[in-house]
């Protein structure tokens, strides 16, 4: 029975999450039925992490088990052909049985992109985060730097999070300017509930000269969630891909998503 791995692609805007839901339309549950429809069977997929309401992804990769040989190409434009506008295959690849798109994977790498004018964004309104303050990249950065390694990020997670432990490892982490938008790159082995928008957040009123570098990593050391920033809005976040072992054969991440005015 062939292992099935799928890089899903999706505008997360009109969606409850990845995960299905039985009260609200979600990701997973429009991937399963399109996947269906070319397997002629029902499949149950797993993915390499779940994205809340309202977030992004570029390459959100899943795995499932077919019954049935399809060509690759088969599954990308036949399961593409069930799925609403919002949502598409970009690649598909079959692989060895153990392989799991959640457990076989090394790192996950997410972008937030803010928008930082006066104005609120109207093009860009489910595509971006957006602050009315100036903010300067050079302080975000700098403050950034003490999230670097591994770390207890409680100050970060969300109430509801079910994670069994707050420690993560951040492998990389950067801010840069693309006016008016700012772009923060974050790579983890893995994220507890809300932790970049949460870490978004808390970068804000630094590059706003409202708070001084030192204070992330006073809040980091907190272990605290009242003592960081706000939540930053869904909008601006994206999944752009995850990592794996070479030896599986998958295609490397995209280029994040930027836009331009």
């Amino acid at each position: 029975m062939p292992r099935l791995v799928l890089g899903i692609e999706y505008d997360g805007t009109a969606y409850s999450g990845w995960q299905a839901q039985h009260h609200a339309p979600s990701v997973q549950a429009a991937v399963e039925g399109a996947i269906a429809e070319i397997a002629q069977h029902s499949v149950s997929i797993t993915a390499s992490g779940r994205t809340d309401a309202g977030v992004h992804a570029l390459a959100q990769v899943v795995h499932c088990d077919v019954q049935v040989e399809r060509p690759l190409r088969a599954w990308v434009r036949g399961v593409n052909a069930h799925l609403p506008p919002d949502i598409g295959v970009r690649w598909a690849q079959t692989v060895h049985a153990q392989f799991d798109a959640r457990r076989s994977a090394q790192s996950r790498r997410y972008r937030y992109i803010l928008c930082a004018q006066p104005t609120r964004p109207v093009l860009h309104r489910h595509r971006v985060g957006w602050t009315y303050k100036p903010l300067a990249v050079a302080p975000m950065q700098q403050a950034a730097s003490c999230l670097m390694g591994e770390h207890d990020f409680s100050s970060f997670r969300a109430a509801g999070c079910q994670a069994k432990h707050p420690v993560r490892r951040i492998q990389s982490l950067s801010v840069s300017a693309a006016q008016p938008f700012i772009h923060i790159d974050i790579e983890a082995n893995a994220f507890i509930h809300h932790m970049v928008r949460n870490i978004v957040g808390t970068l804000i009123p630094i590059g706003a000269g409202e708070r001084p570098v030192e204070w992330l990593a006073e809040v980091l050391a907190a272990c605290d969630r009242t003592q960081a920033g706000i939540t930053a809005a869904a909008s601006g976040l994206y999944l752009v891909g995850a990592r794996y072992p070479a030896s599986d054969g998958l295609p490397d991440l995209p280029p994040p998503p930027s836009f331009a005015c």
